[in-house]
């Protein structure tokens, strides 16, 4: 099969890497904290590397899943970045969701020393990642892409190329802002039902079957009823993300009121502690106002 690295082993990349392995490819990891890197080749087989550059060296793929755009940089460039270690021709396939602006950057700099750059981020959340069905949306040259798809589809529902460089990013905003749209409606339609003295349930159970359905409301009308938020993508990640929709937009000349009113609201719920809760938590603030 394919060498390849995986950099960044957070709850989305462990299990990512995981399915590399599972699926044959021959993998070696880095994380910035070791013991996570030691626990996963226990669990997992393959090799760990002490640097980005080492775990790249060799890799005809090397993928990353880290935390924003600086976490980005420093994986990539420097002494110790992947990029000191790829050799000519070698692909990098970036599942962090970051700006465009970063991405195009890097694009550059890898392109300069013949390299290959794919902006490849990613939705489905930890439970995607963990059952190999995330949605990846990717930008960059098309050739690279087509190298690195058969090995994305280890992890992948469903992986698409949508245009240049920067083009996956922009996708995943657009990805961003539908969601923050659709788990503000349905706190809001829950929060309703809770206060008219309706079973949340039995609504859900109607409704959802007509047009008000949605991934938000097939999988988190439960735990929202329950008041239970410790599933998936965080608070604190969803406004480093509309943070980045909202810059773009401004750039762009997009108008996103609803995106900048949902952004609001969950600067609300991390005052109220709840920046590791999951995005579904919108409904919290609700609750709290009465």
């Amino acid at each position: 099969m394919t060498k390849v690295a995986f950099l960044g082993l957070g709850v989305m990349g462990y299990p990512m890497a995981g399915h590399l392995q599972a699926k044959g490819h021959d993998v070696t990891v880095y994380n910035r904290t070791a013991a996570k890197a030691e626990k996963w080749v226990a669990q997992h087989g393959g090799a760990m590397a002490a640097t980005p550059r080492e775990a790249a060296e060799g890799a005809d793929i090397v993928f990353a899943c880290v935390g924003n755009d600086d976490d980005l940089r420093g994986v990539c460039t420097g002494a110790d970045g992947a990029f000191a270690g790829m050799s000519k021709g070698a692909i990098f396939v970036d599942h962090t969701t970051v700006s465009a602006a970063v991405t195009r950057e890097l694009f550059a700099a890898a392109e300069a020393l013949g390299l290959g750059f794919v902006d490849a981020p990613v939705s489905g959340g930890q439970a995607g990642a963990e059952n190999g069905v995330l949605s990846v949306m990717c930008g960059g040259v098309q050739e690279q892409y087509d190298t690195a798809e058969p090995v994305i589809a280890s992890y992948a529902r469903i992986c698409r190329r949508i245009g240049d460089s920067g083009a996956g990013q922009m996708t995943k905003m657009c990805n961003q802002i539908a969601i923050a749209g659709l788990v503000q409606g349905l706190s809001e339609a829950l929060h309703f039902a809770e206060k008219a003295g309706l079973d949340g349930a039995s609504v859900v159970e109607v409704i959802s079957q007509g047009a008000a359905g949605s991934w938000q409301m097939s999988n988190r009308y439960q735990t929202m009823i329950d008041d239970h938020f410790e599933h998936g993508f965080a608070v604190d990640w969803m406004r480093k993300d509309l943070g980045i929709c909202l810059s773009t937009a401004d750039e762009t000349g997009a108008s996103l009121p609803v995106t900048a009113l949902v952004d609001q609201f969950y600067k609300d719920v991390q005052k109220m502690g709840g920046g590791r809760w999951d995005t579904s938590s919108l409904i919290k603030r609700l609750r709290a106002a009465g």
